[in-house]
């Protein structure tokens, strides 16, 4: 990394934090990961003065934002691009991109996780290997639970427009599953609706040995998008207090923020490759490609938070690549 311009924008936020801690350019460089070159240059392009960033223009007008609304309401069940098409038709000319960002998240929700990247906008790789990485996911027997996109809101599940019939419910099983820098925890297979209590034991029996196993004796933050959700999450709180486990705050709607989303895809890409017929081969499946997973993969994951982040203030809290 020897060009400045190679230097990510929170890069050149902690070169600009350390100068004024009166670090020297060769401790800056040393501390970020860079060539103590593109350090300098840096810094003096600064002092010169850089050009003012210009405000990129909204991509669709707020009538625009409208009458997509409308075109989502009348057919839950559309395409990405069969959305574009039918705003292109109606005037409203958009990338794909800019649709699935005006569809999915509202104010809100994009403000939480606007504040969130902020707030961690500065955490090196380091302090990302520190975080277990934990969440759920569904898997059916119909080769990766590829069904019909639907686009809804929070609270719209049961809306009869995001409802469409099927002839018979798929064999599924819903899997825990956790991850860091070092690999990947055991799984665990989910029976029923989870509860404060059920979420406890996955915590005690698989959540536990995933820590030991990836981190020994070190310290770690837990990250879950699950108990803050629970019926009783005081005692869950609790139940972390009393095991000196620090959780990780995280703001919903938030999948390109959580790298273990990215091995539930490799998962599901392996299931739709082996096809397997009974619930056992579908259990047998998820567990051999769960376990197939490098620790290499996980740490690529990982180190790419810093970008995530990045990604997610650059995009004012809308969803990203990731």
């Amino acid at each position: 990394m020897g060009k400045t311009a190679d230097l990510t924008a929170v890069q050149k936020a902690i070169i600009d934090t350390l100068k004024r801690e009166g670090k020297t350019q060769k401790e800056i460089s040393e501390r970020i990961g860079c060539s103590q070159s593109a350090v300098s240059r840096h810094l003096s392009g600064k002092s010169v003065g850089r050009k003012k960033s210009v405000a990129k223009n909204r991509c669709t007008t707020r009538r625009g934002d409208r009458t997509l609304r409308k075109i989502v309401e009348k057919d839950r069940f559309q395409t990405l691009g069969d959305l574009r098409k039918q705003c292109t038709e109606s005037g409203v000319e958009t990338s794909r991109a800019t649709v699935h960002r005006r569809v999915l998240l509202n104010q809100k929700q994009r403000q939480k996780r606007l504040t969130w990247a902020t707030e961690k906008q500065h955490w090196t790789v380091a302090q990302w290997s520190k975080v277990l990485f934990s969440d759920e996911s569904k898997f059916c027997m119909s080769f990766g639970n590829q069904g019909a996109r639907v686009w809804r809101k929070t609270g719209e599940k049961e809306m009869p427009k995001c409802l469409k019939s099927s002839v018979k419910y798929p064999q599924s099983v819903m899997v825990w599953g956790a991850m860091s820098a070092a690999g990947v925890g055991p799984l665990c297979f989910i029976k029923g609706r989870v509860n404060a209590a059920s979420y406890q034991e996955i915590l005690q029996h698989f959540m536990l040995p995933s820590a030991e196993k990836l981190y020994g004796d070190e310290d770690f933050v837990f990250f879950s998008t699950t108990w803050h959700l629970l019926t009783v999450p005081k005692t869950t709180g609790k139940w972390f207090t009393d095991h000196g486990i620090t959780v990780l705050n995280w703001p919903a709607n938030s999948p390109d923020l959580n790298p273990i989303e990215n091995l539930w895809d490799i998962v599901k890409r392996k299931l739709r490759e082996a096809r397997p017929n009974t619930l056992d081969e579908l259990k047998a499946t998820i567990e051999a490609s769960w376990a197939s997973i490098t620790p290499q993969q996980c740490h690529r994951l990982i180190a790419s938070m810093p970008r995530r982040i990045e990604a997610v203030i650059s995009a004012k809290g809308f969803p990203t690549k990731y």
